[in-house]
Order: C-alpha cells, then structure tokens, then sequence
C-alpha cells in the first residue's frame, strides 16, 4: 500500500482543475500546467481534494500510484505557488549575470557560458555570486538549475564551483609536504 498515493491532493483557492480520462491540467494565478495519466490509476476529484487510485493490483498500477499522486501535488503546487532553485557560486573571479534572455556565467574558462533562459522560468542574479531561478514547472526549475550547476560543480579542495544554496560540501585535506 502507498503510503503517499493514499492521501488526497489539496486544492488551494484560485485553482482550477480540468480532468479529463487522459490528462489533467491545472490554472492558477502563475501559469497554467498539464500532465498526461497512465491507464494503471484512476484519478477523481472529489470537493477540493483530487484521489488517486490503482486500477488493478499489478506491480506497475501500484508504483505508478503514488508517482502519479506526486505529481499532481506538484502540478498544483506550481501554478499555485510556484518552485524556487538558489544557486551560490564560489571562487575568485566566478560570477553571474542576466543578459535579455540569457544567463551569463564566468566560471574560470577562457570563454563566457552562456545559457538561454527556457520560457516559463525567471532568473535573477540577486548578486553577482546568487542565482534565483523560480518557475511553476518543478522539472524545469531543478533541470535549468542542474545544468547551470554542471558547468563547474563544487570541487572538493578549495570548495570552489557553482553549488545549490544551503548545499555542504565535503571538504578534503590537500598534499602535505
């Protein structure tokens, strides 16, 4: 039995919900987001609670029950409230900067990385060393994030790189004489 899948999806005022065999989708006050159900669960809405339900016993219907319970949560949590990623980029010389639809990274290559800003997603560079990337979709926040934090991942000598906020890093001792 899931543990997760078990308990309803609470809908928050000023969202509204579009259920439909095969999808659902989800409108609030930050945009608007949809995602298509498997055959394996049965989802209802019931007042201002949505339930999810295993259509049969089988091992796909069961794992597919509590996935399909979180992402609806997050669908909702999204448009709703919204999902918010803060990098922290550490090193002499590292820094960031938001140029029209691109963010600019200087990481210590002889190069400036450039990444485009994907639509549906907001990046501000409270300082030169924070990045803030927040957005309704929370696979797109965490993958944006993930990959502007892949460029130079925190090293763990000096603790230099690009990390996520609150992130420990393992230090390590270096050569000894």
């Amino acid at each position: 039995m899931s543990r997760v899948g078990k308990n309803p999806v609470a809908v928050p005022n000023g969202v509204t919900i579009n259920l439909t065999e095969a999808a659902i989708s989800a409108k609030g006050k930050l945009g608007e987001l949809s995602l298509n159900l498997t055959s394996d669960v049965t989802v209802t809405q019931e007042d201002n609670q949505i339930w999810v339900k295993p259509n049969n016993d089988g091992k796909r219907a069961r794992a597919l029950w509590g996935t399909t319970r979180a992402n609806i949560a997050n669908l909702v949590a999204g448009v709703s409230e919204g999902f918010t990623k803060k990098l922290e980029i550490t090193g002499v010389g590292y820094r960031a900067q938001v140029q029209g639809n691109k963010l600019v990274l200087q990481l210590g290559f002889s190069h400036d990385v450039e990444m485009d800003i994907p639509s549906g997603l907001s990046v501000v560079a409270e300082k030169p060393t924070l990045i803030a990337i927040s957005g309704a979709d929370k696979q797109l926040v965490g993958q944006f994030a993930a990959n502007a934090r892949g460029w130079r991942g925190p090293e763990p000598y000096k603790g230099k790189g690009v990390r996520y906020e609150g992130e420990y890093i393992l230090r390590k001792e270096g050569k000894k004489k």
